[in-house]
């Protein structure tokens, strides 16, 4: 049994909006984030089920430990909150380079610090990293190098703050994801080079992140769900 609520930073949408309803089907308490207080609002009242939306934005750490202030306490934490930045050194946007690495550098641990004292004893958490970190591209400078960083964080937090796991997840290209509807030519590319020959979904990723956020024998862990892409 569940002690405390499932919170979803970054739910209003994609990913962590289905891990959200995930857990809401299951008949927990959820709580999910937006930067925006009304997407906030909205899909909460879309899931339903006892899910309460806040505004929070992970570029603004001061914020964050206010826009939090009420929530408690926490069995399950999935931060998956992130900003899209193709950013090339040739054309260098340091205002979006900033905010990225603010966003996963700052804001994810500012989130982990401010609900520490809430946490119930079988606690766990999961960051969302992603896939630039092994297969960088042009314009992916900063995106490869924080979600590098993700995959070393999760070994510090989980050092200093034990018994509570940390574990991290690194999706491949999401099929079904909306971000990807109209590139269509990017798809075809990577389940060219997926060796399971389908292209990973989002239910694939609601079940990992179930995975490592419920077994109690995985901590520090960096997961890879991407059908092997990398081995091809």
């Amino acid at each position: 049994m569940v002690a405390g609520s499932v919170v979803v930073i970054g739910g209003s949408s994609g990913l962590g909006k289905e891990i959200a309803r995930h857990y809401a089907d299951a008949g927990l308490d959820v709580v999910l984030t937006s930067r925006d207080a009304g997407r906030a609002a909205t899909a909460a009242a879309d899931i339903g089920r006892s899910v309460t939306g806040l505004a929070l934005d992970l570029a603004e750490p001061e914020q964050i430990a206010d826009a939090l202030a009420g929530v408690g306490p926490v069995t399950y934490l999935v931060i998956a909150g992130v900003e899209r930045d193709a950013n090339s050194v040739r054309n260098y946007n340091m205002e979006g380079a900033r905010k990225l690495a603010v966003i996963k550098l700052v804001g994810y641990t500012e989130v982990v610090h401010t609900l520490l004292d809430r946490f119930t004893d079988d606690a766990s958490v999961v960051l969302f990293g992603g896939l630039a970190k092994d297969r960088p591209y042009v314009g992916s400078t900063t995106v490869t190098s924080v979600n590098g960083a993700v995959t070393t964080m999760i070994n510090a937090l989980a050092t200093e703050l034990a018994p509570i796991r940390f574990n991290a997840i690194h999706p491949g290209i999401v099929g079904d994801s909306p971000y990807w509807a109209d590139k269509q030519a990017a798809l075809d590319a990577t389940l060219a080079r997926t060796p399971t020959g389908r292209l990973v979904m989002t239910a694939d990723i609601v079940d990992a992140v179930v995975f490592l956020l419920e077994n109690p024998a995985v901590n520090d862990v960096n997961l890879r769900v991407d059908g092997g892409t990398l081995l091809l």
